[in-house]
C-alpha cells in the first residue's frame, strides 16, 4: 500500500515537523521490515536529513495518530530528552473490552514475554511503566447489532457471546507516563480490558470476532504536548479519530 499521500502535516517550522501517521505504516526500518517505512518517506518526501528521518518517538504499525519529527540534530536531542524526562504530554484513545467505570493507574514493569518474544508482558524484572486511564464513554453492541455482525451464528453461539458480555465496551482516554513498547496495549490487557482488534493481545478467538466489525486495532494517538526545542514555548496538537474508527464507534450505543 502507498502511504506517502496519507500522511497529513499538522505543523512545520525550521526545527520540527508534526504529522499524523496512518494505521498500517511501520515507523522504523528494520531487517524484518520489507515495506516502505515512515522514516523512508520522511527522508525522501520531506527531505529530513537525519537518521531514521528525524523520528523522535514511535507508534506501533497499527496505531494511528500524532508523531513528532525533528529537523535538526539539536532539536532531536532536545525532544528525545523531553520524552525521556517525562516532560511531554501524551494522550491516546482506546476502545476496550468490558466496562471500565472509574479512572485508574496501571503501574507494572514491562519486558519481553518469555513464552513469545514477539510480545511484551508485565514482569517484575521489566522496565518501569506507568499508564493513567479514564473512561470517556461506555458502549454497547445491542442484540440486534450483534445479529447483523454475526449472521452465521446459531442461537448457542449467540448466547455464548451474551454470557461473555461481548457487547460491553468502554472508550478510554489513556495517558502513558513512560514510553515502553506496546505499553498501553500490555497494561490494558493486564487489567483485563484488552483493546478491540489487537491481534497480539486480545486473544485469537476474540480477535476473529472483533475483526468482523472493527477493521484494525482501536488505538489512536490523539494528543501530544511538548516544549519547542528552540524557544521553549509549550505546543500542543490534537488529532481526530480517523474515519475507520469513527465508523466503528457509530456501530455502538453510548451508555453514558
Amino acid at each position: 500500500m502507498e502511504f506517502s499521500h496519507l500522511i497529513r502535516k499538522l505543523y512545520e517550522d525550521d526545527y520540527l515537523l508534526v504529522v499524523e501517521k496512518p494505521a498500517g505504516l511501520v515507523v522504523d526500518p528494520a531487517d524484518t521490515v520489507k515495506e516502505e517505512t515512515l522514516a523512508d518517506i520522511l527522508i525522501r518526501d520531506f527531505k529530513i536529513n537525519l537518521p531514521r528521518g528525524g523520528i523522535v518517538h514511535r507508534l506501533d504499525k497499527d496505531t494511528s495518530g500524532i508523531l513528532l519529527v525533528a529537523k535538526t540534530q539539536a532539536a532531536l536531542e532536545n525532544l528525545q530528552f523531553q520524552f525521556k524526562d517525562r516532560k511531554t504530554k501524551k494522550e491516546y484513545l482506546a476502545l476496550v473490552h468490558g466496562i471500565v467505570a472509574l479512572a485508574g493507574v496501571v503501574e507494572g514493569n514491562i519486558g519481553r514475554n518469555p513464552g513469545d518474544r514477539e510480545k511484551f508482558t508485565v514482569l517484575a524484572e521489566g522496565k518501569e511503566a506507568v499508564t493513567e486511564y479514564e473512561p470517556v464513554e461506555q458502549c454497547t453492541i445491542d442484540n440486534e447489532q450483534l445479529t447483523k455482525m454475526f449472521p452465521d451464528f446459531n442461537k448457542i453461539q449467540m448466547r455464548k457471546l451474551e454470557r461473555q458480555k461481548y457487547g460491553k465496551l468502554t472508550l478510554l482516554r489513556c495517558k502513558p507516563k513512560t514510553g515502553r513498547t506496546h505499553q498501553i496495549r500490555v497494561h490494558l490487557k493486564h487489567i483485563g480490558h484488552a483493546i478491540v482488534s489487537d491481534e497480539k493481545y486480545v486473544g485469537r478467538k476474540m480477535f476473529r470476532l472483533d475483526k468482523r466489525w472493527c477493521p484494525r486495532m482501536f488505538l489512536h494517538a490523539a494528543k501530544l504536548g511538548f516544549e519547542h526545542p528552540e524557544n521553549g514555548e509549550w505546543m500542543e496538537f490534537e488529532s481526530e479519530l480517523p474515519e475507520d474508527l469513527k465508523k466503528t464507534l457509530d456501530l455502538l450505543e453510548s451508555g453514558s
